[in-house]
C-alpha cells in the first residue's frame, strides 16, 4: 500500500517527443504517456497524409504549411496526444518523399523536375540564358519586329538612338511574356490573409530577368562595334566614314539580331 501511495504520489516525467533530424525543430516536452501514444502505429482507417490534412501530391511548402497550422491549433487547444500523432505523421512523410526523390519520382508517376535531377546539366551562371525554343508564329513575330527595325533606321538614316529604345521596349515583352509562359507550373501557397504568397517575388524575377537579357544583347554589339572599330584603325590606320558616322545604325542592327535571336531560342 505505502509503495503504491509513493508511486502515485512521484511526479510526472516528461520526454521530448520523436523529433526527425531532418525537420530541425526544437524539442517540445509532452508527458511519457502522450509520447508513447504518438510513436503507436496510426489506425487502419488514417494516414500520415490524413493527419496532416494534405495529399501525396501535395508541395513541400504546402505540407509544411499543413504541418505548421495543425501544430499550432494542437498547441492552442492543449492536445498533446495529437501533437505527438501529427509529429510522427510529419517525419513519416519527411521521410517518404525522401525515398521518393531518391527514386527519381515524387509519387507515383509524377517526375521530379530535371533541373532537380541533372543539376549537373545546368549553366555556371544561374542567370545566363537557357535554350528555349519559341513557337513558329513567335519567332516569325520576332523577325518582324526585328526586320521593321533595320528596315525604319535604312530609310530614316541618322536616327540617333529612338529606333533602339523602340526596339528594347518591344523585345522586353516579348522576352517578358515568353518567360510567364514557359515558368514551371507552381503550387499557389496561401498565407493567413488568403494571399498567394511569392507572386511579386517570381515576377520581379521575370521583370529583372528580361531586362538582364535585353541590356546584355544591347552591350554584346556595343562591344562588337567597339572591338570591330579599333581592328579596323588598327589595320587600315583609319577610320572609314561609313563606320564612324553610322555607329547608331550599326549598334541597332546588331542589337535587333541578337535580341530577336535571344527571344527565338533563349530564355
Amino acid at each position: 500500500m505505502a509503495a503504491a501511495t509513493a508511486t502515485a504520489a512521484a511526479p510526472a516525467v516528461f520526454a521530448p517527443a520523436l523529433v526527425s533530424p531532418l525537420s530541425r525543430r526544437a524539442f517540445f516536452p509532452l508527458p511519457v504517456n502522450a509520447a508513447a501514444a504518438g510513436a503507436a502505429d496510426f489506425s487502419d482507417d488514417e494516414s500520415s497524409y490524413e493527419i496532416l490534412g494534405i495529399t501525396p501530391l501535395d508541395s513541400f511548402d504546402n505540407m509544411k504549411l499543413a504541418y505548421k497550422r495543425k501544430r499550432k491549433e494542437a498547441e492552442e487547444t492543449g492536445d498533446e496526444d495529437f501533437l505527438a500523432k501529427l509529429e510522427k505523421a510529419y517525419d513519416t512523410v519527411m521521410m517518404q518523399q525522401l525515398q521518393y526523390r531518391k527514386k527519381g519520382v515524387t509519387y507515383g508517376s509524377v517526375q521530379v523536375s530535371k533541373d532537380i535531377k541533372y543539376a549537373d546539366n545546368q549553366p555556371i551562371v544561374p542567370w545566363g540564358p537557357r535554350p528555349s525554343k519559341s513557337a513558329v508564329q513567335d519567332v516569325r513575330i520576332n523577325m518582324a519586329i526585328s526586320a521593321a527595325i533595320v528596315v525604319c533606321i535604312a530609310i530614316i538614316g541618322n536616327a540617333d538612338w529612338k529606333p533602339l529604345q523602340f526596339l528594347c521596349f518591344a523585345f522586353f515583352y516579348r522576352i517578358l511574356q515568353k518567360l510567364r509562359v514557359t515558368e514551371p507550373p507552381i503550387t499557389p501557397i496561401y498565407n493567413e490573409y488568403g494571399e498567394v504568397e511569392g507572386r511579386g517575388v517570381r515576377m520581379a524575377k521575370r521583370v529583372f530577368r528580361a531586362l538582364g537579357l535585353i541590356f546584355g544583347c544591347v552591350f554584346a554589339a556595343s562591344l562588337g562595334y567597339t572591338i570591330a572599330l579599333n581592328l579596323v584603325e588598327l589595320s587600315w590606320q583609319q577610320t572609314p566614314r561609313i563606320v564612324y558616322y553610322y555607329q547608331e545604325l550599326i549598334v541597332t542592327a546588331a542589337a535587333s539580331v541578337l535580341l530577336c535571336i535571344t527571344a527565338s531560342y533563349y530564355r
